[in-house]
């Protein structure tokens, strides 16, 4: 099941605003254009902040995430009616043929057997186009940023319209070899709702993930550091064989 910050209508609500501005969302439309991609796929495409930038550019795009919740709220977008949502993780792909698919943000991360890791990628190759690109990020493990993971260095208090002040933080709950697990707590100041969502992520290295990229069907073009958070993270280019 997804976890509750993607599905809980209330978290879903506040998510963009505690997301803040997504400066990685532009380096990922520059990529776009460089490919020359006119069809992307956009996975765990979350509330669809992404989706309807490319939208914008009269691209063809595809949504796809398993949370409901977020899911609606992206339908409800500037440019989000040109936008195809699919409800589901990529085992619910049908039959597409795009040119680029992207996981942007930690949605790379969420996969966290290296079965799940693989058949999601099997399934995003078979949709695209012969030598169609995937582009996804990753987290350096070596940088363990998890360590920065703590009510003292995370929490924050917004005042959103229509919604009010609330409080948000992120705790580290637990490690265990590759994942580290979190959880975000979120205090709603009009009637003191407390709400967490509990996550895990997987931060596999380098040479893993291109050990199974070529495993799945893909050649490796590139690997580059991310602009938005430059020396932390991996952005990887791939394309099917």
């Amino acid at each position: 099941m997804p976890d509750q910050i993607f599905n809980n209508p209330r978290l879903v609500a506040i998510y963009d605003r505690f997301d803040g501005e997504r400066r990685d969302l532009l380096h990922y439309l520059s990529i776009v254009k460089e490919l020359k991609a006119k069809s992307i796929l956009d996975v765990g495409c979350g509330t669809g902040s992404f989706a309807a930038l490319l939208s914008s550019q009269g691209l063809e795009i595809i949504g796809l995430d398993p949370a409901n919740a977020s899911l609606d709220f992206a339908r409800e977008k500037p440019e989000a009616g040109k936008v195809r949502w699919i409800l589901g993780d990529t085992a619910a792909l049908t039959p597409l043929a795009v040119d680029l698919a992207v996981m942007t943000g930690n949605v790379a991360q969420v996969f966290l057997t290296d079965a799940e890791w693989e058949a999601a990628l099997e399934d995003t190759r078979r949709v695209l186009r012969p030598r169609g690109h995937l582009v996804f990020e990753v987290r350096d493990p070596a940088k363990k940023a998890w360590l920065e993971w703590t009510k003292e260095k995370t929490c924050r208090r917004l005042d959103i319209p229509a919604i009010g002040k609330v409080e948000g933080w992120c705790e580290v709950t637990g490690e265990a070899k590759e994942l580290v697990s979190f959880r975000w707590t979120y205090v709603f100041e009009s009637d003191g709702e407390k709400i967490t969502s509990d996550s895990t992520l997987r931060f596999r290295g380098r040479k893993a993930i291109e050990a199974l990229l070529i495993k799945t069907g893909f050649n490796i073009l590139d690997v580059r550091d991310a602009p938005d958070r430059p020396g932390k993270e991996f952005i990887f280019f791939a394309v099917s064989k």
